[in-house]
């Protein structure tokens, strides 16, 4: 069974009534965020890398035919019209790691209606989830204020998949490395790890501990001083970091806090490291850590060198989900939208131009950028196959980068930000206002 299966079953519904109608014409979907959670200045286009995949490969099997009538309790032959059904349509999109704004297109897809039906649930799955991840993981780069950040959220994400797109985007917004060997091995990422609790407490002492982990890692090394006593750990660490000759404890050396008040105890194991004459080791902090808190130290001039972020950034817990939508913008040259309360949709193919200062403008496709505008959706995939190739993390690093340099100081704040606004041009306004009176007439014309 493919992922053409991995689909909500009234795409499947509607995409096989399309097909009986002969409704095969060209149809447009539109993919955006209505509005950014709370606390939240700007997102961070993700997931596009993941649906070209998925779109790439699309094709319905005779094994996802039988799924998908199991599923309808209906005759497979019933459902014959969706076999051999693949993706050959038109994406444009924003590249990842490009920032975006509330009702800004993040990706469009221009197919024969069934087809653009039918991938909707596995693209709008990829898209909003990574977003949303991306954009709380660059919120604790900005919060870091240079500091290092690194992963250690697998064990804790929503599955392992999640745990790989999570170190990949934190790569993307510059995260320093990652714990999960298997993502960093795929994306090139740095691998981090230090040690657990389990491994001070299968030795009878700290010390024994960290002589072992020594002996076996010729450095650098980082061990983990909260098991037992903090302040009692440090010490302990800077004794067998101490007897290690500089070679063989590297320029990376560092202990790890993981519990308790970290400011306070960071600043009391900074003092011991450089009463023991070790101004080289780093201090490491992790437990339950998020933009907020990483905010909070930083501000409170706590000297820690580097953040372990995990669950609640690699679950995006203040905000795991983003209000987004997959809509109907267009279907066989007729602008369409939907009006209904509070979830109004604008019609047609749209681009978005960014101005300086993110003066956004989101206009129609074929409207002239407005003076200084750069448009952000580009032509990613043409009768189903890729153009160009897929982007790698350094080259989504950057985009970022060169994004985050503009961006509005109070949009980047960690607490209260404000988002800036994008504008609907002249044209996508009139045109928004013309389809809704040619709806609303033809809906009272309509005999009930």
């Amino acid at each position: 069974m493919s992922d053409a299966t991995t689909t909500d079953l009234y795409e499947v519904t509607m995409a096989l009534s399309y097909l009986r109608e002969d409704m095969t014409r060209p149809a447009t979907f539109s993919l955006f965020v209505r509005e950014l959670p709370p606390e939240r200045g700007f997102l961070v286009a993700a997931g596009v890398e993941s649906a070209l995949d998925f779109l790439t490969g699309f094709r319905v099997g005779p094994e996802d035919v039988a799924a998908y009538a199991a599923a309808l309790h209906r005759p497979e032959q019933d459902l014959a019209p969706l076999l051999g059904l693949e993706f050959t349509g038109l994406v444009r999109a924003v590249p990842e790691g490009r920032i975006v704004l509330a009702g800004e297109p993040l990706l469009e897809v221009t197919a024969p209606l069934p087809q653009a039906q039918l991938v909707e649930t596995y693209v709008l799955n990829q898209v909003s989830h990574q977003t949303a991840i991306a954009s709380k993981a660059a919120r604790c780069v900005l919060a870091a204020a240079g500091h290092p950040v690194v992963d250690f959220s697998l064990r804790r994400t929503h599955g392992t998949h999640a745990g790989h797109q999570v170190a990949r985007l934190g790569a993307m917004v510059g995260f320093a490395g990652t714990s999960n060997v298997a993502a960093a091995t795929a994306e090139g990422i740095p691998a981090v790890g230090t040690m657990a609790h389990s491994y001070v407490e299968a030795f009878g002492t700290e010390e024994a501990a960290f002589r072992a982990f020594a002996r076996c890692h010729p450095g650098p090394v980082t061990f983990l001083v909260d098991t037992y006593d903090t302040e009692a750990g440090v010490r302990v660490a800077a004794r067998v970091l101490g007897d290690l000759d500089l070679a063989a404890r590297g320029p990376g050396s560092a202990v790890r806090l993981d519990s308790g008040d970290l400011g306070a105890l960071a600043a009391r194991a900074r003092r011991l490291l450089d009463a023991a004459g070790l101004p080289d080791v780093r201090v490491v902090a992790s437990g339950g850590l998020d933009e907020y808190a990483v905010d909070d130290l930083v501000r409170s001039g706590a000297p820690i060198d580097v953040y372990a972020v995990g669950t609640r950034v690699g679950v995006s817990a203040d905000a795991p989900f983003l209000d987004s939508a997959y809509k109907l913008v267009e279907y066989a040259g007729r602008p369409v939208m939907k009006l209904s309360s509070a979830k109004v949709t604008a019609p047609g193919r749209k681009q978005v131009f960014r101005l300086p200062g993110y003066a956004d403008v989101i206009a129609l496709s074929d409207e002239p950028p407005p003076g200084g505008g750069v448009p952000l959706l580009e032509t990613v995939m043409r009768d189903g196959r890729r153009v160009g190739g897929r982007s790698t993390v350094t080259e989504c690093a950057a985009r970022f980068a060169a994004d985050l340099e503009g961006l509005p100081s109070a949009a980047r704040r960690i607490r209260a930000p404000l988002a800036p606004r994008a504008a609907a041009s002249e044209r996508l306004t009139a045109l928004a206002e013309q389809v809704r009176r040619r709806i609303e007439t033809e809906q009272r014309t309509v005999p009930g």
